[in-house]
């Protein structure tokens, strides 16, 4: 039976140079029952991660092997070890394929914030602007690492050879730590609820599929308790613009130069039709259904209808999300549309305004590339940063300077929340509403409570009635 004991002592790790006090390499040194045990590593990132697994092993109680110096459950250890920088760089690619673009980039950004908590060495260490650069756009590119510009490529190299191993994660402090920064912006403050509650999904993720390659036995953010994120998905009701200011914000969108024009119909679909800005974007002329002209004898022409309806049928979305993280490097990621599988097609009323717009729209810009009915100045696809710019200037033309400092319209995707804010309001029923806005029912009644008027002067009559009658 082998002979163990639990008297372990870890000391501090030794630096060994030469005459020419270069480093040479880096000694772990322990002591066991009295016993002192040394390993040398070549880097300081190897010796960090061995010298904790040894504290993490003491402090677990786990029983050391007089005969090997180390913990007894290590010799019928059969797991592999890689650098976490590998092993995120091997989470990307399982992902990437099957992965939106969009979410590639989320994990991108949820690794990039992560790692530098997995640093083991700082010989060297470049730049942390370089580091978040070389990580983000390169390292945590399944489709771009390989054409790294060589600066960028140098960056990625040093991470390979300074990250810890992924077993560190063993320890609860390392975890934390990870998670920590994962969760946290580059000045050390907290991210955005949303955010932390993003990236601590995707790290989760990440950690079970180190335990799938056997490189953890257990994930273990699963067995540390975090803080409760605390955070409402309920639309800011001070968000939702009126009509009249819809109509002047539409209008000043008009006046911006020099593609002010035809993004009228653009912001238009979101307010009257509750389109989301990747719809909007991928809508054809094909999924547009205008009714027919109608001949106005007085005039002697072919006039719009005053009061007819179109609809728009379409089962695409087009995300914007960036040339390197799509497979085809397209600056939108065409998709199914938002929660519904392949193929799922969805059919939303166009009212007369609306219909309007969009036969004035059809009439001067007529259908861009394959049919799309917005694009940009030079015939290419809209770039986001066109349309963002175009709201923000309205905003500034239209609203007075405290309203611009409020949450009103603040966003584009504002317009969809003040659509179906309307169309609720209205006393259009709730499934119908969410049929048409791409919701489910409770997502709908939940996002948009705050923004239903009447409800609290009907309820307060109700029970006014019902204490009356018990008066009476």
């Amino acid at each position: 039976m082998e002979k163990t004991t639990y008297s372990v002592r870890v000391f501090k790790t030794e630096v060994r140079t030469n005459q020419d006090s270069e480093v040479t390499s880096y000694r772990v040194l322990w002591k066991v029952a009295g016993k002192l045990w040394k390993r040398p590593f070549k880097r300081e990132a190897q010796a960090d991660a061995y010298r904790s697994s040894l504290v993490t092993a003491a402090r677990n109680g786990e029983a050391f092997s007089l005969t090997t110096g180390e913990p007894v459950s290590w010799a019928r250890n059969d797991r592999t070890e890689m650098s976490w920088y590998d092993f995120a760089c091997a989470y990307v690619d399982m992902k990437w394929k099957g992965a939106a673009a969009k979410y590639r980039q989320d994990i991108a950004r949820a690794l990039t914030a992560a790692t530098p908590a997995m640093l083991a060495g700082e010989r060297g260490r470049p730049a942390d602007r370089a580091l978040r650069s070389a990580m983000h756009r390169w390292g945590f590119n399944t489709k771009d690492r390989q054409n790294a510009p060589d600066d960028m490529a140098a960056v990625l190299d040093w991470l390979a050879q300074n990250t810890k191993p992924v077993s560190a994660l063993s320890e609860p402090a390392t975890v934390r730590a990870l998670v920590d920064a994962g969760t946290s912006l580059v000045n050390g403050k907290r991210a955005a609820a949303n955010t932390v509650r993003k990236h601590r999904m995707l790290l989760s993720n990440a950690l079970d599929y180190a335990v799938e390659l056997n490189l953890l036995g257990e994930n273990p953010m699963r067995a540390i308790k975090w803080p409760k994120i605390l955070s409402t998905s309920e639309v800011e009701r001070r968000s939702v613009v009126n009509h009249a200011q819809a109509r002047a914000l539409l209008a000043a969108v008009g006046q911006q130069k020099p593609s002010g024009k035809r993004l009228v119909a653009f912001f238009a679909l979101m307010y009257y039709a509750a389109l989301r800005p990747e719809e909007a974007a991928n809508l054809r002329k094909g999924n547009v259904t205008l009714p027919d002209l109608v001949w106005n004898p007085e005039t002697q022409q072919m006039e719009e209808p005053t009061d007819a309806w179109g609809e728009l049928h379409f089962g695409k979305a087009a995300p914007y999300a960036g040339r390197p993280w799509t497979d085809d490097g397209a600056l939108y990621d065409e998709r199914s549309l938002k929660h519904r599988a392949d193929g799922h097609t969805r059919v939303v009323p166009c009212p007369p305004a609306l219909v309007r717009i969009l036969r004035t729209h059809l009439g001067e810009f007529g259908d861009g590339p394959g049919g799309r009915l917005f694009y940009g100045v030079r015939g290419g696809e809209l770039p986001s940063i066109t349309y963002r710019r175009a709201w923000r200037n309205a905003r500034k033309t239209v609203l007075n300077a405290s309203e611009q400092a409020s949450p009103l319209a603040a966003r584009p995707y504002d317009l969809r929340h003040a659509c179906v804010s309307t169309w609720l309001n209205a006393g259009v029923p709730a499934p119908q509403v969410a049929e048409w806005a791409g919701h489910s029912v409770e997502v709908l009644l939940r996002v948009y409570a705050r923004c239903i008027d009447g409800q609290d002067e009907a309820v307060r009559r109700r029970i006014a009635e019902a204490l009356g009658k018990d008066d009476g």
